[in-house]
């Protein structure tokens, strides 16, 4: 494959990462307020809502100081970063795809969650303290289920790259030790992306909030980013859930255009399912209690050392 078309390719994984995630968020929040009986806001509503908020001014707490500024870029920039390393639309790696394995993915990710923290502490608001405490808290168990599911996966592929993953599932098809991968890394999708049960996306309630208290300080164009990449954390960690994990078909096998177009509706398809999947959960069973939440984790944690 030339190597112009790998770079190619490249750059419409990022692209559909970057212009898809808000849609995939869109359509997950109209489920669910369809699901509970409202008519709920369009699936192009967030593409609306980060073009108003990259109109508006940029308000800076007194205090805000170098990582409070850089805070939005880096959270912004860690998902487009892992996604060149992830199989996003094709079986066969691309430019970037050896750069990192799943662990220095994971790295990536949270290291922009560290900074979003570190920003929202540095900011000076309570409640935005109280939302990292908390968030800081979620990772905490949500870092060795990880681990966990990598060493299982190291042992089950022999590899820890995700192009190496995604086509050794491919070949092996299911298996227990597969299922329980699947169940331990769609928690850490969960809690990662403030889904409930861990976080409740539309809470308005401030001391329960856990991402949105992070984001208290932020406004105008700053806001817009952390809500963007926020989404494309959400889409990044779906993809390795649904193109490595747990369907690791649908991806283009030839660098044709024809193929990629192909690769971009199966993946499209497959969150679709994952939307409905979690508007079922949502829909069924509320947060949980901080506390309850390494209860939850710990499941998650014994499905990923039964898998070892």
């Amino acid at each position: 494959m030339p190597l112009t078309r790998a770079i190619e390719l490249q750059a419409l994984q990022i692209l559909f990462v970057l212009l898809v995630s808000p849609l995939i968020k869109g359509i997950l929040n109209r489920w669910k307020e369809f699901i509970q009986g409202k008519r709920g806001p369009s699936i192009f509503q967030i593409y609306r809502d980060l073009r108003k908020l990259f109109h508006k001014e940029r308000l800076l707490p007194a205090n805000a100081g170098p990582a409070y500024l850089a805070a939005p870029y880096i959270y912004f920039a860690a998902p487009l970063i892992v996604a060149m390393l992830i199989p996003v639309l094709t079986t066969f790696p691309l430019f970037m795809a050896f750069a990192g394995d799943m662990l220095a993915g994971g790295f990536i990710l949270g290291f922009g969650t560290f900074a979003l923290l570190t920003g929202a502490t540095a900011g000076g608001s309570p409640y935005a303290g109280i939302g990292s405490t908390r968030s800081r808290f979620v990772s905490m168990t949500t870092e060795p289920v990880v681990l966990l599911v990598l060493v299982a996966v190291s042992f089950s592929t022999h590899a820890t790259i995700p192009y190496v993953v995604n086509q050794a599932f491919a070949k092996m098809g299911w298996s227990p030790v597969h299922i329980l991968l699947v169940v331990a890394f769609f928690a850490v999708w969960l809690a990662e992306t403030g889904r409930i049960p861990v976080d409740n996306p539309s809470s308005h309630r401030e001391f329960s909030m856990i991402d949105a208290n992070r984001v208290y300080d932020y406004s105008g164009p700053d806001l817009a980013l952390i809500e963007w990449g926020g989404a494309m954390k959400s889409m990044v960690l779906g993809v390795i859930l649904l193109n490595v994990l747990t369907t690791p078909w649908g991806l283009a096998d030839t660098p044709s255009w024809s193929a990629a177009v192909t690769a971009i509706l199966a993946v499209f398809a497959k969150f679709l399912v994952l939307d409905a999947v979690v508007v079922w959960i949502e829909s069924s069973i509320g947060k949980l209690r901080l506390l309850r939440i390494a209860e939850f984790m710990a499941g998650a944690a014994a499905c990923a050392v039964v898998a070892v």
